[in-house]
C-alpha cells in the first residue's frame, strides 16, 4: 500500500470532518428545525470568547463574571452537542467546530447591531453635509430640489465652513471630499468620480491678444492659483511646473469659486476642474484660452464614519448623490 504525504493526511482528515459535520447535520436537521434554538445570552458569551479568545475579556465585555461565561458556553456546547473550545490550564482555543461556528455568528450579531441603529433612528432624519464652498454654489445647489423630491423627510444642512480638504467628523455626519487619502482608519469612502483641470478666463482677456499655443504661454497672464490646491497648476503645466514660470504675476486664493469670480472679471486666468467651470463655460463668462486639460491629482469621494456608514440617513443621501454625479463619471 502507497504511504500518505503529509498533505494528503490533512486533506484527509479535514474532508472527514467534513462529512461529519455534514452527517451531523443531516441526521439532526429535523430535530434542529422543530427543537429549540440556543438562547441569545449562551450565544452572545460564545461570539464574545471566540472573537477575544478569552473568558475573562469575554466577561469584561458583557459584563458578568468570567464562570458566568464558562456556563453559558457549556450550555451551548451540550446544546449542539460538540465542543466548541478546546481548554488548556488558563487558556482557551476553537475547537474545529467552533472555528466553523463563529463566523456565523458574528456576521449574525452585526447584522442585528446595523438593524438596531437603522431602526432606532427618528422619523425625521437630519443630516449635516460638508462640502466645499465651490462644490456647494456652482454644482450642488441646483441640484437640491431633486433631493428634497426623492427624501422630503431627510432634513440637510450643508456645511460649507471647512477650511481642510479632509472630513472633519466632528463638524459632520457626512462629506464630499477632493482627496488622494481614501483609506484612512475609521473612515468608509465610496468614490464618485474623477475630474480634469481645465484654464479658463474672461472672453475679454484674450482680445487683441496672441492665441496660446502651449501651456507656458499662460505666462503672460496674471495667474489665479489656490495656495490651498498647489499642486494644481504644477499638474497642469507638466515638466517644469509652476516653478518653470519664474516671477509670473498671480493672486492667490483659498476656494476655486474665488478663483473663477475673478477669472470672470477679467483678473487672470483661472485653472479649475471641469464640472465647477462648466456652468460659466456654458453661459460664456469664460472659455477656455488654450485646448489642454489634465486629470486632477485627487478623486472625489462621499465619505463618513466607518461605524456610521450604514446609517439610514447617509444612505439615502449616498444614493442620490451617485445618481446625480452619474454624467461626470468617465469610463
Amino acid at each position: 500500500m502507497a504511504t500518505l504525504n503529509r498533505q494528503e493526511i490533512d486533506f484527509h482528515h479535514k474532508m472527514n470532518f467534513i462529512q461529519h459535520m455534514t452527517d451531523l447535520t443531516s441526521s439532526q436537521s429535523s430535530s434542529v428545525r422543530e427543537g429549540p434554538l440556543p438562547s441569545l445570552t449562551a450565544l452572545r458569551a460564545f461570539e464574545a470568547a471566540a472573537r477575544h479568545e478569552s473568558f475573562r475579556l469575554a466577561a469584561e465585555e458583557l459584563s458578568i463574571t468570567q464562570s458566568a461565561v464558562s456556563h453559558q458556553i457549556a450550555h451551548l456546547e451540550a446544546h449542539l452537542g460538540k465542543d466548541l473550545f478546546r481548554r488548556t490550564g488558563r487558556r482557551v482555543e476553537l475547537t474545529e467546530a467552533g472555528r466553523l461556528y463563529f463566523p456565523y455568528l458574528r456576521e449574525a450579531f452585526e447584522r442585528i447591531e446595523t438593524g438596531t441603529r437603522l431602526v432606532s433612528r427618528p422619523a425625521q432624519q437630519e443630516l449635516t453635509v460638508q462640502v466645499y464652498v465651490t462644490v456647494a454654489a456652482r454644482w450642488l445647489m441646483p441640484r437640491v430640489h431633486t433631493l428634497q423630491k426623492s427624501c422630503p423627510d431627510l432634513h440637510v444642512r450643508f456645511n460649507t465652513s471647512q477650511m481642510d480638504w479632509e472630513f472633519d467628523p466632528r463638524n459632520a455626519d457626512i462629506g464630499m471630499v477632493c482627496t488622494v487619502d481614501s483609506n484612512r482608519p475609521g473612515f468608509s469612502y465610496t468614490p464618485l468620480f474623477e475630474s480634469r483641470l481645465v484654464a479658463v478666463c474672461s472672453p475679454n482677456l484674450l482680445k487683441n491678444q496672441p492665441p496660446l499655443v502651449h501651456p507656458r504661454d499662460v505666462a503672460r497672464f496674471t495667474l489665479l492659483e489656490l495656495y490651498t490646491a498647489a499642486g494644481d497648476w504644477d499638474a497642469w503645466l507638466g515638466p517644469g511646473g509652476r516653478s518653470g514660470l519664474g516671477e509670473a504675476a498671480s493672486i492667490r486664493f483659498d476656494s476655486y469659486l474665488l478663483a473663477l469670480e475673478a477669472a470672470c472679471d477679467g483678473q487672470g486666468i483661472a485653472l479649475a476642474p471641469d464640472f465647477l467651470a462648466e456652468p460659466d463655460l456654458a453661459s460664456g463668462r469664460l472659455v477656455s484660452p488654450i485646448r489642454h486639460s489634465v486629470p486632477q491629482p485627487a478623486r472625489w469621494y462621499l465619505v463618513a464614519r466607518q461605524d456610521r456608514a450604514d446609517e439610514l440617513a447617509i444612505q439615502r443621501f449616498r444614493d442620490w448623490l451617485i445618481k446625480e454625479v452619474e454624467p461626470l463619471r468617465r469610463p
